[in-house]
């Protein structure tokens, strides 16, 4: 009787640990690391300070550039900017799935940007992005970052999500599609989820 109860408590400890290294080695592409699903998004972002329904505002002015004792005569970027170091503008932007305003419509931009810089276009970003339409309408995604406007393209962190987006992790990148700093644009948006 001993030796039948040690021989079934060995099958049973095999199976256990035969279950484990399958469901363990389940996700695995190469044995060492695990493989998630990447969902990629991609809409454009309308950003308007100046049409006749504005969707973006400048709610709390910067201060004045400082003086730059470095500048040469004829460089005059640092005070010519529309958009000074403190500047704090909200936005409530359409997103749609191609460049036109007319394009459908498939959510919405919510946040706020902090002009961080003092000199460059560079700020701190809060983002909600809200999905309105298909198969993620009810569904947000949260972004933050330092986006430096004056690159080509900027990189911000997908930091959480709402709906089919909880626990979201991941990276959006933008790009400048047609923008004019002091009326807004058009912005291009890629995102990477895991």
């Amino acid at each position: 009787m001993a030796s039948s109860v040690s021989t079934i408590f060995l099958i049973s400890s095999v199976l256990l640990a035969v279950a484990a290294y399958l469901h363990h080695g389940a996700g695995r592409s190469n044995g060492s690391s695990i493989v998630a699903a990447t969902t990629h998004l991609h809409f454009y972002m309308h950003d308007d300070y100046a049409g006749l329904r504005p969707t973006a505002a400048l709610i709390v002015p910067g201060r004045p550039p400082l003086a730059d004792t470095t500048t040469t005569a004829g460089d005059h970027e640092a005070t010519s900017s529309p958009r000074r170091f403190g500047d704090i503008a909200v936005m409530n932007n359409a997103l749609t799935e191609g460049p036109s305003l007319g394009s459908a419509r498939v959510g919405t931009a919510q946040g706020f940007t902090v002009r961080v810089a003092e000199r460059g276009a560079v700020n701190a970003l809060s983002l909600h992005l809200v999905m309105e339409a298909g198969e993620y309408a009810g569904s947000s995604l949260a972004v933050t970052g330092r986006v430096d406007t004056d690159a080509a393209v900027r990189e911000s962190v997908i930091v959480g999500g709402t709906g089919h987006f909880r626990f979201a992790r991941g990276y959006a990148l933008s790009r400048s599609y047609d923008y004019d700093l002091a009326k807004g644009g058009v912005v291009e948006i890629d995102v990477y989820l895991q």
